[in-house]
């Protein structure tokens, strides 16, 4: 049933949290996924709804995509923590030295108002644009701005000082 559906897109990178495929035939756009039953339910829907499932589809790749490139995926898991050692070996001086600057950058992180915590936050993790975090929030986008980048002076001095 899904070969004989699917249209000539190309397959796609999934996020684990999508649970649709989206199929065409004949100029009737379908949306597919597993019920809890383990059966497969078809959902016949308009163009622009496919179009939408569609764009969200492409902003999860390019999401995941992005996420791949830049970010350290540093979780703190044995199995990763073998991965970074098979890598490159550190000395005990530098491990310990990681470990206190990780800390100090928490510690100086956690004394900021919760206005420039969340705001840093949303900016660096999240990576948010001070534009979208100004629409959330109700304010300008100076306002954020400034925000973030006076929360990043702070944990400057603070680290600075310790």
């Amino acid at each position: 049933m899904e070969e004989k559906l699917m249209d000539k897109r190309p397959k796609r990178r999934k996020d684990k949290y999508n649970p649709y495929t989206l199929c065409s035939e004949k100029g009737k756009y379908y949306v597919y996924f597993v019920d809890v039953n383990n059966r497969i339910q078809m959902v016949e829907v308009s163009k622009s709804v496919f179009e939408t499932f569609n764009i969200f589809e492409l902003e999860d790749i390019s999401q995941m995509n992005e996420y791949d490139r830049h970010l350290e995926h540093s979780e703190a898991y044995e199995h990763t923590l073998h991965k970074k050692k098979d890598s490159r070996e550190w000395s005990l001086e530098e491990y310990f030295e990681n470990v206190q600057i990780t800390e100090n950058l928490h510690m100086a992180i956690s004394k900021l108002p919760e206005v420039q915590k969340r705001r840093l936050n949303k900016y660096y993790f999240e990576e948010k644009t001070f534009d979208k975090i100004a629409l959330e929030e109700g304010c300008t986008y100076q306002c954020v701005q400034r925000s973030v980048y006076r929360a990043v002076e702070k944990i400057k001095n603070i680290l600075k000082n310790l």
